[in-house]
Parts: structure tokens; C-alpha cells; sequence
């Protein structure tokens, strides 16, 4: 019986990388995006997947969501819950809207779709993988709700796997770092690239790819026996702290 696994944020960049990587495992895939023409397209040519358009932050769409997976899936063995969004600002700026737009989907969606799918995830002893960022770990400017968001999806990893361990699911978190999506290249200017890769040991942005790998190792059977981890994938930069470029070029 092949496995299943349910990947939100789809429809573009870490997420669609993880699903293809998953496809290309021999997994089915649940590819669940709120942006249907963009989910539509970009699973239109993936075999063995199922798009579902789905809101994380609505629970009446999760449940939707769920009642259709139960009806279709054999079963549920991995749950990657990638869905979020980003807004970065002065906190003097960020308004009550805008902290509660990040948070209803990078927190809210989180917990909404965990606690929904952990009958299922129970049935198969499956895998939750949550993506939060190196802004959860590290605080930086203009990342007030982002980077808030993300420490909290950090801890509450923390708390799944504490939970549910007993069932036999596991919980852990990744933590990307830079990585060259289309909308990273769109906002960062030159100077922004230029810091980052001094700042980072390896010396570059991460891949979509990349980010992919780690998260479908994590739901895997190679993984039997983590859980409860955050794992920062940033060629080093939470590691380094302040780096001291000019002597590294020396």
C-alpha cells in the first residue's frame, strides 16, 4: 500500500518541491493551496496527486478538507504543514490586521490541520513536519508577527511531539533559511543578497530542493526515530551568530 502525505502551500516553492519530491518516492500526494488557479496549474501534469483548494486559518475549510481526504486517501502517513504567509514591517506599523493576517495562517493553520488529521496520523503511526523559519529562532527587523509566528509554530512542534509520541506520531519542525524562491529574488535587493551570503557560512542561498529533502527524510521511515527536533536547513546561519566577514576572506 503506497503512502500518503498532505502538503499545504502547494502550489508554489517549498511547498510544491516537497510534493514532487514526494511523487518521486513513490508517495501519494494531497497538495492543499487557498490559490486554486495556482494549485490547479501546478498540479495538472503531477500523477497520483489530489489538489484540494483549502484555507488552513478557516476551520470549516480544514474540515472540509478532512472529510474529503477521509473519503479518498487508503490512509494519512505524513502531514507537512507549509502554509504561511509573510508580512514585514516596523512593529510601530504593524497594525492588529496585519498581526493577525501572519498569524491566522502560519500559527492558527498549524494547530487547525494537526489537530484535525491526528486520527488519521494515529492509524499509521505517521509523521507531522512543520516548516517555520530561521526568523523563529533568530529575532531580526521588520519580522515583529512573521518571526513571532514562527517561534510559536516552533513550540508548538514541541508540544505535538511531547503529546503524541505515545501514539507513535512524530512531530518535528524545519527551519529554513535564505532560499532563492522567486518571491525572496523579488524583494531582496542586491545589498540584501550581499549581506546574506556574508552572513552565512556556506556562503549562498538555499534551494527549494533543498528545503524538500530534509522534510520528506523527516517523514520517512530513515526517520523512525526522531522526533520532537528543530531542524535549521541554513547553510550554518543560525549557527554563526554575528559574522565576521572580512577576516572569512582572508
Amino acid at each position: 500500500m503506497s503512502k500518503t502525505a498532505i502538503v499545504t502551500g502547494a502550489a508554489r516553492g517549498i511547498g510544491l518541491a516537497t510534493s514532487k519530491l514526494f511523487l518521486g518516492s513513490g508517495w501519494q500526494v494531497v497538495m492543499l493551496d487557498r490559490d486554486g488557479p495556482e494549485l490547479i496549474a501546478a498540479s495538472k501534469d503531477l500523477q497520483n496527486t489530489s489538489p484540494i483548494i483549502c484555507d488552513v486559518s478557516e476551520p470549516k475549510e480544514v474540515q472540509s478538507a478532512f472529510e474529503e481526504i477521509k473519503l479518498e486517501a487508503q490512509n494519512v502517513n505524513a502531514l507537512v504543514n507549509n502554509a504561511g504567509v509573510a508580512d514585514f514591517g516596523p512593529m510601530e506599523e504593524t497594525d492588529f490586521s496585519r498581526w493577525r493576517n501572519v498569524m491566522q495562517t502560519n500559527l492558527d493553520g498549524v494547530f487547525l490541520m494537526s489537530q484535525t488529521f491526528i486520527p488519521l496520523l494515529k492509524e499509521t503511526n505517521g509523521s507531522i513536519v512543520n516548516i517555520a523559519s530561521i526568523s523563529g529562532l533568530r529575532a531580526s527587523t521588520l519580522r515583529v508577527a512573521y518571526g513571532t509566528s514562527k517561534a510559536a509554530v516552533i513550540h508548538l512542534t514541541k508540544q505535538q511531539a511531547a503529546e503524541l509520541g505515545e501514539f507513535g506520531v512524530r512531530a518535528n519542525c524545519v527551519c529554513p533559511g535564505p532560499v532563492r524562491t522567486k518571491l525572496a529574488m523579488a524583494v531582496h535587493s542586491q545589498d540584501i543578497i550581499d549581506a546574506y551570503h556574508d552572513a552565512i557560512p556556506l556562503n549562498r542561498y538555499g534551494t527549494e530542493q533543498e528545503i524538500a529533502e530534509v522534510i520528506v527524510f523527516l517523514c520517512s521511515d530513515k526517520a523512525s526515530y526522531v522526533t520532537g527536533q528543530i531542524v535549521s536547513v541554513d547553510g550554518g546561519f543560525e549557527s554563526t551568530g554575528v559574522g565576521l566577514p572580512a577576516l572569512r576572506q582572508n
